[in-house]
Parts: structure tokens; sequence; C-alpha cells
């Protein structure tokens, strides 16, 4: 259920550039094709498409995580990149935008963008940079990615500030995984009795057939996306009416709405919910934070693509 732009998020702050790195030779003058990339915990896009912004080819692939396996996350996004440019456009006249989950640094995007060679422009940003600009175009404006994890973004003036994330263990607060995670850290505290069983504990003990041990034996091998799986079984008790799932999805709203009032602070005047479990959790959001968040524009390959200098078609609608 959750989206790509939505995993762990590293802090960073750009200067200047608003995100935008080039770690390759080459001009974006000599590109007639323009190709966005979004790699993370849960599959790997791509979109090809014309100076004037028509779509030529897409490519999409399993989960690309450079952190997780980044052999293997390369490998995928070299798959996607072919399966999205078979149409047969030269490597030489296209430009990359990749949007990587957690990218942090130079270092990083140097290695990832040295793994595609032969293309004539790269540029490696976050995804969460990618994201807002998909959302909001290249102006000023702000991003809320909620999914398997999550973060906000400011794009204001000369400076792009992401803040939240940090990862699962560290933060991801109003993510789809630290939800799940609450919801059974809850569950296994009612079959231990430490707490009162709910609809909940039993709607979410039935996965474990109530065995602690077996619970316990899961999470010990269980990744972000693993809790964040829980998520619409989690909603769906909460609007039953179930008191210990709304407490727990209530939580996950006020840090969502946290971070909308973080990027509002920031000067971000448009704030976009985005992410698979953005909208599902927009109807337990504070009224007044629901109203002021819009929807994207654009997603986080377009993004990518607007990054690197290609247009998009004006009746392209955002994927």
């Amino acid at each position: 259920m959750v989206d790509t732009s939505c995993i762990c998020f590293c802090h960073l702050t750009y200067h200047l550039s608003r995100g935008v790195k080039n770690f390759l030779g080459g001009s974006v003058a000599t590109a007639q094709f323009f190709l966005g990339v979004d790699g993370g915990a849960t599959r790997c896009r791509a979109r090809l498409r014309d100076s004037s912004g028509r779509e030529l080819g897409h490519g999409l692939g399993p989960a690309s995580n450079i952190y997780l396996d980044f052999d293997e996350a390369m490998r995928v996004v070299r798959e996607t990149i072919e399966s999205a440019i078979a149409a047969g456009a030269p490597r030489q006249e296209i430009a990359v935008g990749l949007s990587l989950a957690g990218l942090s640094d130079d270092e990083e995007a140097a290695r990832v963008s040295a793994a595609l060679p032969g293309f004539a422009h790269i540029v490696a940003v976050n995804d969460a940079v990618a994201a807002c600009v998909g959302a909001n175009g290249l102006g000023d404006g702000g991003l809320i990615i909620a999914g398997t994890g999550s973060a906000g973004i400011a794009r204001v003036g000369a400076r792009t500030t992401i803040i939240g994330g940090r990862g699962f263990w560290l933060g991801d607060d109003g993510s789809a995984a630290r939800l799940g995670e609450s919801a059974l850290r809850a569950t296994l505290r009612a079959i231990d009795g430490l707490e009162p069983m709910s609809g909940l504990a039993q709607a979410l003990g039935r996965h474990f057939d109530g065995d602690p041990l077996r619970m316990s034996r899961w999470a010990a091998d269980a990744r972000p996306r693993d809790y964040g799986a829980f998520a619409p079984q989690i909603l769906d008790v909460a609007r039953s009416g179930d008191m210990r799932a709304r407490e727990i999805v209530g939580e996950a709203a006020s840090a969502i709405a946290s971070l909308a009032n973080a990027l509002n602070a920031l000067g971000a005047e448009r704030v976009a919910l985005a992410g698979g479990f953005g909208e599902p959790l927009r109807p337990f959001l504070p009224p007044d934070v629901a109203k002021r968040l819009s929807a994207p524009r654009r997603d986080a390959v377009d993004g990518a693509i607007l990054l690197i200098g290609g247009t998009l078609a004006e009746d392209a609608a955002c994927p």
C-alpha cells in the first residue's frame, strides 16, 4: 500500500543549488530526452520524456534501497531504466534525474551516478527533494511524505530543508511502519495482560495465533515495510470505533500535523501530502491541518525530470 517516496530520510539542508547535485560530466544542453527515476524500499519507477514533455516510455521494478544492498539496488535501477528507454533513445542524449530514498551526501550520490555510465548528464537528489518539486513545481512549497517512512521538506528561496524522517529506529513518526510497530506493541502488551484486551489487539493477534513468542520471532527479522503492511487493518479497526486503535492512529495523525506546522513555520505556504499512507490518514488529521494540505501536482519521477531541466506536457496528469 505504500509509496516509494516513503522510506528512510536523512536530514540535510541544501543551499544555493536547492538540492540539485550534478555528479557526472556531460551537459544537459546536449540532452534531447529526460529520464526520471524514483528508487525506494517498495519499488523503483522510471519515466522517459522528450524535450516537449511527452512521455515516451516507463519502467517499473522492485525495491531498490541503496542502503540495504547497494549492488542489488543499482541492478534494479539499471533494469528499470532499460525498460523505460526500450524505445531506442540513445544514452548519450538522455539526461537522468535520480530520486533516491535517504540520499544524504555528495559521496553517496557520486557512487550511484558512477554506476550509470554513458548518459549525457546525471543529477542525484534525496527522494524528498524530487517529490517536493513534483508536488509543487520548481517554486517555493512544502511536502509531507507519509508512507512506509515519513518526512517533511520545505523549499523556500535558496534553501531546501528536510525535517523528520531519521529512519525507522529513530524517527518516521506518522508513518505506516511506525503505526504498525506501535499497534503491535500494544497487541503484545494485551496478550501478556499488561493492558486491557482491545479490538485492535484481537485483530492483530490473530496473525500470530495469539502467540507472543511467534510475534517476537517475527519481529527479529521484520523490516519497516513488514510493520507498515498492518496499517490498512489498523485504520479499519480505528474506523470501527475501537478506542485503542483510534488512540494509536491519533498519535500518527498528530505527528503529521507537527510536520505540517513545522513546514509552515519555515515559510512553505503551500504544503502537499503524499505517500501511500497520507490520504488514508487524512480523515484522522486535525480539521485545520487537513484543510491546509494539498494534493501533489506531480510525483517524484516527474520532479526528478524537472530538476534535470526537462519539461512536462500540460495534458499529462500526475501518475
